[in-house]
Order: C-alpha cells, then structure tokens, then sequence
C-alpha cells in the first residue's frame, strides 16, 4: 500500500454488509460528502477491532487503499462515538433512520461537504450530546434532518402559505404538491393530509430551528410522530426510493 494508492479521510459510518465469511462492506459519508464503499477484511473475526471502531453513527478516521471495485480499509481510528458505547435499541432505530436518509443522499462522484455536517450533527444530538432524548425527541430530530437535509438538495416545501393558490389559511399538508394547501386546493389533491395550526407551527420549526434547539423544545410523542410520517412522506416522494428504517422507525 504504497503512498500512491492510499488516501487518509474522516468519514461517519452509514452501513456494514457481510461480505463472505469474515469481511464486511462499510458505507462511508466522507467529509467532503462523497459516499464511500470500502472492504474491512477480517471485520468479523472473532477479536476484530476494525468492526468496534466503525460502528453505526461513528466518526472515524480511516486510511483507505484503492481497490479494483472496491476501496479497502488499511486502518481505522476511532474519533467519536456519537451514539455512546451502549446504544438503546430506540437510538439505533432512530440512527438507522438518519443513516438511511443520508445513503440515499449522498454520491460517490459529488462532493458535499454539508452533507458530513449536517448528517454528524444530527447523529451527535441523537446520542446526546444536548442531553438524553426521549422517543418523542429522536423522531423529532430525524423529521428535523429530513426536512433540513432536502431543503439543501433543492427540495425545500413551502410552509409560508398554499403552494396552489397563496391562501395563508393553510390546512393541509401533501408531499406531492410541494408543501401546504388550503381547504378548498387540497380538495383537489389526492391524500392530502390535514392538520391543525400547532402542527403547522412545528413544521416551520424543523426547518428553522437548529438540532440543539428543538432537543430542548417541549414536545409530545404523538406530535413528534406526525412529523416524523410527513417527514417520511416527503422524502420517499421526493427522492423516489423506499426508505426501510425510516418506515421502520414509523412501525410502518
């Protein structure tokens, strides 16, 4: 591994595969914000400390040697463990989610460093460093990250009045429309949802607000779930892909 085929990056963990019968294929967000698939040989082998240092959520710092399909990591330092050493199993679901969200928003040929930052910050939040969050509170930051993270690629709703027609009286809410209706425009568009004018306060909020913020705002559970199926709704609808964490997250 001469100094021409390797390369040195800091990355968070998005995934592990099992690959034959000890390695394992890491997703990787590097911190330009790219997407990254490289090969820990000898991952899954009993004593293993490759697996331990990039675990889900984690920041790593990794010495990586090209590879003919695939990179492969040649060394693996642990920077931070966002999620904490044990996990709960509802922070692994909530991480999960976010993990999923950004695979399906990150690219091997592009470059994005806000990406990295946004999806670090969130991922930091989440294993409480503002605190420990309940479950109301990891779905609100995952609806937050949703709605935050496609606001930056270009999919940002409109919360300030109909999308249709300019009515400030919204009362709706539709993915496929682009963000909030009124009563008589959402007549016209199929699976419209409605909601009341605290919800809609909590939407602009998700996007307003930073993740420290709404970590700290009083919210309920059930509050937090409407957010988090409109933050899902949003993103399956926008960026065309089944998003299995997430659903799993909602207990879709």
């Amino acid at each position: 591994m001469a100094g021409g085929r390797t390369y040195r990056t800091m990355a968070i963990v998005l995934d592990k595969t099992k690959l034959r019968e000890t390695d394992l294929i890491f997703t990787l967000l590097a911190e330009n914000g790219r997407q990254l698939r490289a090969v820990g040989k000898g991952a899954r082998k009993p004593g293993s400390r490759l697996a331990a240092r990039c675990e889900l959520g984690c920041k790593v710092d990794l010495l990586l040697a090209h590879g003919r399909s695939l990179d492969v990591v040649a060394e693996a330092t642990l920077v931070e463990a966002t999620l904490g050493a044990a996990p709960s199993y509802e922070l692994l679901s909530a991480s999960s989610a976010l993990a999923d969200v950004a695979k399906a928003c990150c690219f091997e040929d592009a470059e994005d460093p806000f990406v990295y930052q946004i999806t670090l910050r969130a991922e930091q939040v989440l294993g409480g460093s503002c605190g420990v969050l309940d479950g109301a509170h990891l779905d609100l930051i995952v609806a937050a990250y949703v709605f935050k993270l496609l606001s930056h690629l270009g999919y940002r709703p409109d919360w300030s009045a109909c999308v249709a027609c300019g009515d400030p009286a919204v009362t709706y809410f539709s993915a496929t429309a682009g963000g909030l209706l009124c009563a008589s425009c959402a007549r016209n568009v199929p699976g419209a949802e409605e909601l009341d004018a605290v919800t809609v306060g909590w939407l602009q909020s998700l996007i307003s607000l930073r993740f420290d913020e709404l970590a700290a705002a009083p919210c309920d559970a059930p509050t937090a779930a409407l957010l988090l199926a409109f933050a899902h709704i949003w993103a399956a609808t926008h960026l065309d892909c089944r998003l299995r964490a997430l659903e799993f997250l909602l207990g879709v």
